[in-house]
């Protein structure tokens, strides 16, 4: 694991420093800050505006091949980019799934024609994408997808009827990647495909489910026999699950340290308004901070360790298995450490119309995180089972 930099390293990051803050001005000042954890629901339109931004200053996609228009920049060059855009408070990115999801995945597994149809949108910073993996049956077992979708001949169009939930942002997306099943005999992991859907048309439909925040970044998503070109089937019909697996490994990689910017700037957060009502003098919350603190950098540091053998299908090192569990479960904590540093004040709401403040919705919001994406019940059995090579946890059987 590297940790060092080199002197053009180092003028890559000044490069970024400076477009960031010559650039997080005027109508993108107010979005210092804004669109983390618990806060996604805040400035969608400007945040959009700012990917176009990005890309046009070169600053989408940095670390794809320069061949499919990024900029080629190695681990240590991406990991810069993201210390920098968290140090200047730059927004939550709206882009994040096309960019650290669907391109990777295109770029590793798709065809020639879907990468030149979809990946210069995600680079323009024009075209969102959101995830359809979750559903009413199929949460931390994904592998019990229900969705079905077929090929209509007549109309050479993939039909796909069924229900994603818990799907981020999808209200505010362009388009979704679907897993469903294209053997309606099969079971588990074989029979699935991988579909890439737009989002605008009649057969889709988004509802927000609310949270306990008050908003909705969360939304179920129905389709009612919605179409795809037949090319929109990202490899061969039954090959989905690989497919999904290489997602999941990107969602574990690179994209990870945009992840950990948004945490330091909670932290800095949190540690400001104990500086401020003096909670930073409590030995207890002091301590507390301070494991806080060592928790991110150590999530920083496997971070680097498991990018540092990873290859560019989304295979990772097995020092990935424990970054769900350890990131949920750091940042489950952060929220409660919010809340004491914050002492009465974290029940108080000041005066009409009564909005959470930003750290009463994090704490809020930081509760989902041992659920989705696995729980952390689901993460110790993959941990148990793929990294330590225990023993399959024996499954109850019900009697029919």
């Amino acid at each position: 694991m590297k940790l060092s930099f080199s002197s053009e390293d180092e003028k890559f990051r000044a490069e970024i420093a400076q477009w960031l803050s010559d650039n997080l001005v005027g109508e993108f000042e107010q979005l210092k800050f804004r669109g983390g954890p618990g806060d996604e629901h805040m400035f969608p339109e400007e945040r959009k505006k700012w990917e176009q931004k990005l890309a046009q200053g070169g600053w989408t996609c940095v670390g794809w091949p320069t061949e499919y228009g990024g900029r080629g920049c190695s681990i240590e060059q991406q990991v810069i980019f993201n210390e920098e855009y968290a140090r200047a408070g730059a927004p939550g990115r709206m882009g994040h799934i096309g960019e650290g999801l669907t391109g990777p995945t295109l770029i590793a597994f798709g065809s020639e024609e879907q990468k030149q149809k979809y990946l210069p949108g995600i680079i323009a910073g024009n075209d969102l994408w959101c995830q359809g993996y979750s559903e009413p049956g199929a949460g931390s077992d994904l592998a019990n997808v229900s969705t079905k979708a077929h090929f209509d001949q007549e109309k050479g169009k993939w039909i796909i009827t069924g229900q994603k939930v818990w799907t981020s942002l999808a209200h505010e997306s362009d388009y979704i990647f679907v897993l469903a099943r294209t053997d309606p005999d099969s079971k588990a992991h074989k029979g699935l495909g991988f579909f890439l859907v737009k989002m605008d048309q009649p057969n889709i439909d988004v509802r927000g489910i609310k949270q306990i925040t008050g908003t909705c970044e969360f939304n179920e998503v129905f389709f009612d026999e919605a179409q795809c070109d037949a090319q929109d089937i990202v490899g061969e019909p039954g090959n989905g699950w690989a497919i999904a697996m290489g997602l999941l490994g990107f969602e574990r990689g690179v994209s990870t340290l945009g992840q950990q910017m948004q945490f330091q700037n909670e932290l800095n957060q949190i540690i400001t308004a104990a500086k401020a009502n003096g909670s930073h003098q409590d030995p207890v919350i002091r301590q507390r901070i301070a494991d806080a603190h060592i928790g991110l950098k150590i999530m920083r540091y496997n971070s680097m360790r498991m990018l540092s053998g990873g290859g560019n299908n989304g295979e990772l090192r097995q020092e990935a298995l424990i970054y769900k569990l350890f990131w949920a479960s750091w940042h489950r904590d952060l929220g409660e450490l919010a809340m004491d540093v914050l002492k009465a004040e974290a029940e108080i709401l000041e005066s009409a119309p009564y909005n959470l403040t930003r750290m009463q919705s994090m704490y809020l919001f930081v509760r989902s995180d041992t659920i989705y994406g696995g729980t952390n019940e689901i993460q110790r059995n993959i941990i148990a089972e793929r990294g330590l090579g225990m023993p399959k946890e024996q499954r109850l059987i019900k009697n029919s």
